[in-house]
């Protein structure tokens, strides 16, 4: 049978395994990434990959100290802080609003605690006369972007460990000074953008009709959460763990050398997240059983369980075709870097995760010969899983603008995050593109 044919079957058989996933949601992914390794194993006699085992750690281990942070209060102690940093100048929510977001996620590690900040956003937008619609889709992007810059993020923890096996020699600083700066042009770009977008709130019609029926009578939230005691040593004792992260993985010299070697940076990231975890119950009197119970927790084991099936599928089925992609496409993405930044894109958009989409694709792109510091530039192009809008910060949003303005098209893919998406992904690339030949 022409060989070309059973791998397009193959790859009919990979993407139905991530549809049907990505539907189900939850575990989804994970659970039905683990049927199409079976299928291309057992069916197709392809060898299994080794499946991302080091990510998996990583994400594991951040997840925890993240968990930790927020069982002790340190969430909501930051979204107190964040709401005052956005009600300090209401006009200029467009422009704040999203780098706050997008800071927010960097710290975190996590797109999930873009929900604390949604509603008081919108809050403030709406007080203010402001189209809410421009600063919640921005906000929404920016915590996607902020993904592929954040040292402690899945996404980072991926791409780093992927391109140790092109280059032993590559430091989380070098991706670092390229993708924090790149994917904060894009966004603060988009926000520029978004000033202009759509009429003014007095002059939009589905404002002005939820307002004669009533519906937008003035919410304020006059009780605030509690803030724990220990909550704001709590963030000091996670910003120290993240900071000493950068740092080791920024200046090799400062990690312990085995048999002439650095210790690797996963080793770092796991050890220094778990012993932030530990500092956060010991100092601030965290009670453990409450770290399990928590919304990162939960969102946090899943992604590790969807890279666990997603990204062991997409080795499996690349690398056991691996001479056949390199026959085919080495010569154009050799000359033409940026087109595998395509398919990174649309993978993302299939796949809902930017950690997934980097363990799915980024081996290829190394197998294929593209140099390090190009996959690097293309990093941010994985936040493409805001097309579809059925990703649930981008319902958050939708669903806490009173006003209406934030909303699905009659199409269903016009929506109000498109425009922002774009911008802020190709801004994002293009930059940091431009960056690898100034700096690398």
């Amino acid at each position: 049978m022409n060989e070309s044919f059973i791998i397009l079957v193959q790859f009919i058989i990979v993407l139905t395994a991530i549809f049907i996933g990505a539907k189900k949601g939850g575990l989804g992914l994970g659970i039905f990434g683990g049927l199409g390794v079976a299928v291309l194993v057992f069916i197709f006699k392809l060898e299994p990959k080794e499946p991302p085992i080091d990510v998996m750690l990583m994400i594991a281990a951040v997840v925890t100290a993240a968990a930790a942070l927020q069982a002790s209060g340190g969430i909501d102690y930051m979204v107190r802080v964040a709401e005052r940093m956005l009600r300090a100048y209401p006009p200029a929510i467009t422009i704040v609003a999203p780098i706050v977001s997008y800071f927010f996620t960097f710290l975190a590690g996590t797109g999930h605690v873009a929900y604390a900040l949604l509603p008081i956003i919108s809050e403030v937008a709406t007080d203010a006369k402001v189209r809410p619609e421009r600063p919640m889709s921005i906000s929404v992007i920016a915590s996607q972007q902020a993904i592929t810059a954040s040292p402690i993020s899945a996404a980072t923890a991926a791409l780093l460990s992927v391109l140790l096996l092109a280059d032993t020699s590559i430091q989380l600083g070098t991706i670092l000074m390229i993708a924090i700066p790149a994917t904060l042009t894009g966004v603060i770009v988009a926000s520029i953008v978004q000033m202009f977008v759509g009429v003014d709130l007095e002059k939009d019609a589905e404002y002005q009709k939820r307002l004669k029926e009533g519906l937008l009578k003035i919410k304020h939230q006059n009780e605030k959460t509690e803030i724990k005691k220990g909550a704001p040593l709590s963030v000091l004792i996670f910003l120290t763990g993240v900071i000493t992260i950068v740092l080791m993985g920024s200046v090799g010299s400062l990690r312990p050398v085995f048999n002439g070697v650095p210790l690797a940076m996963p080793y770092v990231i796991e050890i220094l997240m778990l012993s932030t975890a530990a500092f956060i119950i010991l100092i601030t009197k965290t009670n453990v059983v409450e770290i399990p119970r928590g919304t990162i927790f939960s969102a946090g084991m899943q992604a590790v369980i969807a890279i666990f099936g997603v990204a062991w599928m997409g080795n499996t089925f690349f690398g056991g075709n691996i001479d056949f992609f390199q026959t085919h496409l080495q010569a154009m993405v050799t000359s033409y870097p940026w087109t595998f930044s395509v398919a990174l894109f649309v993978m993302s958009i299939m796949l809902f995760s930017q950690a997934a989409t980097v363990r799915a694709l980024m081996p290829l792109g190394v197998s294929l010969g593209l140099p390090v510091p190009s996959l690097i530039a293309m990093f941010p192009s994985v936040n493409g899983y805001f097309v579809i809008p059925n990703y649930p910060t981008v319902l958050a949003a939708i669903n806490f603008d009173r006003t209406g303005t934030t909303r699905i098209g009659k199409y269903v893919l016009n929506h109000s995050f498109q425009l922002p998406g774009f911008i802020a992904t190709i801004t994002a690339v293009a930059m940091g593109f431009l960056l690898v030949g100034i700096l690398l």
